[in-house]
């Protein structure tokens, strides 16, 4: 820490799914830590010790943390200034028409400009789209204020952050090799292992991540619709093609790829590719287009206008409360249109207000689907018929 600095380094946005695992995570690895967010109820739920979502082993470290005094949190952005490090947990959004926003985090940035100073490490967390770490460094030089500015993309999958923090890689890019060892030497705290990139490289890096996963689950997803329209079981078929066989090991199953980052990046890369990214738009197409396959597949031996259909798991992934971008809304709102009636359960979600008990929906409904693949489901007894696409229960992935 820097002589005059309070904060090893403040986390901005640090009440999210990316930026208090990080927070917390440094803490526990000795740093003191300061949180600024907006969210005026996730920094009191911080504060008292309470995790605003779930996040398998966070807690106890959270109140470890906060019983060390090594963590605060508040929604007084004038925190940034006694850091010698701040993290910004603040990506880059697609609109309603696909496009990215590459200004959203500069605007950020500028409404706090006051609070940074000379000498501060800025480190962009968040997936951005080409080119905004650079328009960053731009506008700080601007405004006179000298920082080291560094991207260094997060890695982590929700649930596993507290694992994953320590466990994987960190990519730190930055114009000079100056800011790269700067940036090095805080991620130093979490890992050993640190990959060096450029800027304009490490933001590609972290597109392609994701594209690359949403890709790999568009092919299973169209896999899964060609055997499936031919009344074979398409997961008996990967299972088979994969036994002891390590160049088909990584064949996701089907399943609904959804959730904040896959879809949202792929559309990015999109984007920056001058929309000629026809493998990308065509996983798009694949895996936004599942939940409507299902509809009309189960359309052609039932009137579901006559059923009660139930949805089962409304989080974007399973052992998840996470309900940003789930597909399980969007089968939610076509069933609306072609269902009788639609009921929709979640053992984890408490955001949603119009989920209904377990109970209530074995007793009222005529069909199930499995949205989100909670463990809760896998032995769930039922004499009801259960759409499975996922095939957690093992019983096959035939709609």
């Amino acid at each position: 820490m820097k002589r005059g600095s309070i904060y090893d380094v403040v986390v901005v946005g640090g009440c999210g799914h990316v930026g208090l695992p990080l927070a917390i995570a440094f803490a526990d690895r000795g740093l003191k830590v300061g949180i600024h967010d907006l969210n005026a109820d996730a920094v009191k739920l911080v504060e008292s010790g309470q995790m605003p979502f779930q996040e398998p082993s966070a807690t106890e470290v959270l109140e470890r943390v906060l019983a060390a005094d090594r963590l605060s949190a508040t929604t007084d952005a004038s925190v940034i200034a006694d850091a010698d490090a701040v993290v910004v947990v603040i990506g880059t959004p697609v609109d309603e028409h696909l496009n990215p926003d590459p200004h959203t985090v500069a605007r950020a940035l500028r409404d706090a400009t006051e609070h940074f100073r000379d000498g501060q490490l800025l480190v962009l967390r968040s997936t951005v789209y080409p080119g905004v770490t650079a328009g960053v460094e731009r506008m700080f030089a601007e405004a006179g204020i000298a920082l080291d500015v560094a991207f260094c993309p997060e890695r982590i999958a929700e649930g596993k952050a507290m694992e994953e923090l320590f466990t994987l890689p960190q990519i730190v890019s930055g114009r000079t090799q100056q800011v790269r060892d700067r940036a090095a030497r805080l991620f130093g705290h979490l890992t050993e292992s640190v990959v060096e990139l450029d800027p304009e490289e490490a933001e590609l890096a972290k597109l392609f991540t994701n594209t690359w996963r949403y890709i790999k689950f568009a092919a299973a997803n169209q896999f899964y619709v060609m055997a499936n329209d031919h009344g074979l079981d398409f997961d008996r078929i990967r299972r088979a093609l994969a036994q002891d066989y390590p160049r088909a090991a990584d064949m996701p199953g089907a399943g609904f790829a959804a959730g904040p980052c896959l879809f949202k990046d792929t559309m990015q890369l999109a984007a920056f590719s001058d929309n000629s990214f026809v493998l990308g738009h065509s996983a798009m197409l694949v895996n936004e287009g599942l939940p409507l396959y299902l509809v009309s597949h189960l359309e052609k031996n039932r009137d579901l206008s006559e059923l009660t259909v139930g949805i089962l798991g409304m989080a974007f992934k399973g052992e998840s409360d996470d309900i940003r971008s789930s597909l399980s809304y969007k089968l939610k709102r076509i069933l609306e249109f072609r269902a009788k009636n639609v009921l929709t359960t979640d053992p984890y979600v408490t955001v949603d207000q119009s989920l209904s008990s377990m109970e209530q929906v074995l007793a009222e409904c005529d069909l199930l689907i499995i949205g989100a693949p909670h463990p809760e489901y896998r032995e769930l007894e039922t004499e009801l018929p259960v759409v499975d696409v996922w095939n957690l229960r093992g019983m096959g992935s035939l709609v």
